[in-house]
């Protein structure tokens, strides 16, 4: 007489879970990636309204050599709080304007956002606009803090 056996063993189980292991190893990074990138489409936003209002600045004043504040281009405390970043994480480094052409680099820092969750990676995303990208705004990732 012939015992059939129905069910799985004990090492075709293990063999399932080390397969899902390592597939939950290599999903969790890749994950954590996407995660970061959309939360900094928060900041890229916020940094576009701030290239809008540097525009602006520059229409009504003509030229200007330095960077004027936040609150100088109509953007008030608090204006671009989000949920990741706080109004405090950017910062307008350079801003020029002459001949109708405006010159800015635009900072945001998630080591400045005291918000829960910001994101890990990068450290800071940039915005320039200048003559050497033929004054079309373009974003960068800096990994240094």
């Amino acid at each position: 007489m012939k015992s059939s056996s129905k069910g799985f063993t004990m090492v075709e189980l293990m063999v399932v879970v080390l397969i899902v292991g390592i597939l939950a190893a290599v999903a969790v990074p890749l994950m954590s990636g996407r995660i970061d990138s959309s939360k900094w489409s928060e900041a890229k936003a916020a940094m576009g309204t701030i290239a809008g209002a540097l525009r602006s600045y520059a229409a009504e004043k003509g030229s200007f050599a330095s960077a004027p504040s936040l609150s100088e281009i109509g953007i008030p405390n608090n204006e671009l709080d989000g949920t990741y970043f706080p109004h405090e994480a950017y910062a307008i480094t350079s801003a020029s304007a002459s001949n109708g052409q405006v010159s800015f680099v635009i900072t945001c820092t998630a080591g400045n956002s005291t918000r829960s969750g910001k994101p890990s990676s990068p450290a800071s995303m940039t915005l320039t606009s200048s003559a050497a990208n033929n004054y079309v705004a373009t974003f960068a990732e800096a990994s240094g803090s």
